[in-house]
């Protein structure tokens, strides 16, 4: 063959390879976690419902929050999911949290609410509420078990020792008492209930969130990504009252509307089956300005 045929052959073959788009495996393409874990909330890949009924096997708290007669194995699900959360791979899986009728702790009956804790994140004196620290987690929505964005729903937030407020909270919905936001965005709110920063809500790929807490300086920062992108600062380090030590909750806490009292009355809808999906959920310790992006 003429060499300057074979050159032809070879450089047309060649481009055919450069266009042709190559298929990534998301799960070997996980982002890395860069900074010291304090609590991982990543559920294994081996995981089973019944694991997060027992304190020797589950890695939250069996005990809390959820109604009175359900255990974990009756609220949590493993969906199938497209892909894999940003900082999960081949070990870990999505994990779906729901709520039901029977979604009532103990006498809250205006809530329907279930809200993981990790074990070892005590009420007081938990590493997760001293120095810098940062909670990452990534949603997905559940079309099968959409929420109802006529209601206000708490998904991620951190609740003080004395349960008279929240540092921070991760919500969507109608938040209650400001008509002025939209109903259809993940917000993060202040711990005087002040949006200090909100995204629509993706209904078709993950989101990727990150709030750094500040307990030295009191201060919180949002960060935010979608699918595989790398998470980025979207807000500065806000002044934020972050005294009162306490918990996180990761889950769902879906107020009632038609009442003042949306602890112990309300409307809820009945035969409710709604649920939120769940990745990549960790706490780490965020000293030196360390965030895994």
């Amino acid at each position: 063959m003429h060499s300057s045929t074979l050159f032809g052959l070879l450089a047309a073959a060649a481009a055919t390879v450069l266009a042709k788009p190559c298929k990534q495996d998301h799960q070997a393409a996980a982002a890395e976690v860069k900074c010291p874990i304090v609590f991982d909330g990543r559920v294994k890949a081996t995981a089973v419902p019944t694991d997060f009924d027992s304190y020797s096997t589950s890695i939250f708290n069996p005990d809390y929050v959820k109604g009175q007669n359900l255990k974990w194995s009756d609220i949590l699900k493993f969906p199938n999911t497209p892909t894999a959360a940003r900082f999960d791979n081949a070990t870990y899986k999505p994990f779906e949290v729901t709520i039901s009728d029977a979604s009532i702790f103990q006498t809250q009956k205006g809530f329907r609410r279930a809200g993981l804790q990790l074990q070892g994140d005590t009420n007081t004196g938990s590493p997760g509420s001293k120095g810098v620290k940062t909670i990452h987690f990534s949603l997905r929505w559940d079309a099968q078990r959409a929420l109802n964005l006529s209601h206000e729903y708490l998904n991620v937030w951190h609740e003080a020792s004395d349960y008279s407020a929240n540092q921070f909270n991760f919500e969507t919905g109608a938040i209650l008492g400001q008509s002025g936001l939209a109903r259809d965005t993940w917000k993060v709110l202040d711990r005087k209930n002040k949006q200090i920063w909100s995204t629509p809500i993706v209904k078709n790929d993950w989101q990727n969130f990150a709030i750094t807490l500040d307990f030295d300086k009191n201060t919180l920062r949002v960060y935010y990504s979608q699918g595989d992108e790398p998470l980025k600062s979207v807000t500065s380090a806000v002044s934020n009252d972050n005294s009162g030590e306490g918990q996180y909750q990761i889950g769902i806490l879906k107020k009632p509307t038609g009442t003042s009292d949306v602890v112990n009355s309300g409307y809820q809808e009945s035969k409710l089956n709604e649920g939120l999906i769940y990745g990549s959920l960790f706490i780490e310790d965020s000293a030196n300005g360390c965030v895994s992006l």
